[in-house]
């Protein structure tokens, strides 16, 4: 239990719990109502099942929203949904679409954190009263000497730094991670000894607002004209076929290209959203050491920019951090050199930085 006390935050303060229904934040809310919090349940209804399909391991929608008004009855705590259908279609499903129209591979997670979840979250708990939010991210806060520091989990398996890296300096002074002390066994046994309805509830799976995976569909539905036909291209720009739509292809894919007479694994290694061309290539012209970001948001101590720093970085939320050099630059924007080519690196993707189990922030891939 003392893992679960909230640094600065007084034995009875209050707190806001951001709960979505499922085990982590459920338990989250349980483990600080116990240990003596005031804690308040807040769930932001983020869509409408009608968008897109009724299913399992989703949050935000529907049973969810049903399941933590279940676990705040059990463990005997207020309970308000929000909701934030129209900010979530706005700034995160809209993005998400648009960016894949743009031939880039999007993280609407991380968008939805930035947005709904950190932002407006924040503002809601603070018109509320309350001394700290506190979600059930698997990441940790650390408070030290210079200030508070954003670190990897505890569980390496369930780290959510990757999609934490936009979370500000102002935002860590007011936010709390119980769970990040946590492995996922622990949460799960945690859930069982509290008899919370969700203990045997599975984990969210894939995008909430994405029915099994097809994100082309969630495009369609709301940019119809989006799935323009064109060309697929060697890197010569030999025409090799055609394809039905660039928001179907993302970097690296190679199934689903429909290329007969391709003597070799083809993958798509880059796309032309205004020739509305896909180019493919072996695999080994899928690797790159040079990258370029923007909207950096940067945690660690004051860096000038043109300096060049070591760190540690993230190109994929389920790939190992690798070495790499870090220049910051003016605007937000950053350069990255990495020690060893990563394959697959996307626009649209994230680029997180490391040093050690410290998040020092992250960037948006352009190239």
């Amino acid at each position: 239990m003392k893992r679960a006390i909230l640094d600065k935050v007084p034995k009875n303060g209050r707190v806001v719990v951001a709960m979505s229904g499922g085990v982590d934040s459920s338990v989250t809310a349980a483990l600080l109502a116990e240990a003596g919090y005031e804690v308040v349940g807040v769930t932001l209804q983020l869509y409408d099942y009608g968008f897109g399909v009724n299913k399992k391991g989703a949050c935000c929608a529907g049973q969810d929203i049903a399941d933590a008004g279940r676990v705040a009855d059990k463990i005997g705590i207020p309970h308000y949904v929000l909701n934030y259908e129209s900010k979530f279609r706005d700034e995160v499903i809209d993005v998400f679409a648009d960016s894949y129209i743009r031939g880039e591979t999007p993280i609407p997670c991380i968008l939805c954190n930035q947005t709904v979840k950190f932002r407006d979250l924040v503002g809601v708990a603070r018109d509320l009263g309350a001394d700290a939010l506190a979600t059930g991210h698997y990441i940790r806060r650390v408070e030290c000497e210079e200030g508070v520091r954003l670190c990897r989990a505890v569980d390496d398996s369930k780290d959510q730094s990757y999609f934490l890296f936009s979370t500000t300096s102002e935002q860590l002074e007011f936010l709390r991670f119980p769970l990040g002390e946590f492995t996922k066994g622990e949460t799960r046994k945690l859930a069982e000894r509290y008899d919370l309805p969700v203990a045997a509830k599975p984990d969210s799976q894939d995008i909430c607002f994405v029915p099994e995976g097809r994100y082309a569909d969630v495009v369609l539905k709301i940019r119809p004209d989006s799935a323009k036909k064109g060309e697929i291209v060697d890197i010569h720009g030999n025409v090799l076929g055609e394809h039905r739509g660039i928001i179907h292809y993302t970097i690296g894919q190679r199934r689903g290209l429909n290329l007969d007479r391709a003597e070799e694994a083809l993958y798509v290694i880059k796309i032309e959203p205004n020739l509305k061309r896909v180019i493919v290539g072996p695999k080994e012209s899928l690797k790159t050491t040079s990258i370029t970001l923007s909207g950096v948001n940067w945690l660690g101590e004051i860096v000038p920019a043109g300096k060049v720093i070591e760190c540690d970085v993230k190109v994929r939320s389920m790939r190992p951090p690798v070495l790499a050099y870090l220049e910051l630059l003016e605007e937000c924007n950053a350069n990255i050199e990495l020690a060893v080519a990563e394959r697959g690196v996307a626009p649209g993707q994230a680029c997180v930085f490391y040093q050690g189990e410290r998040v020092l922030g992250g960037g948006w891939i352009n190239r």
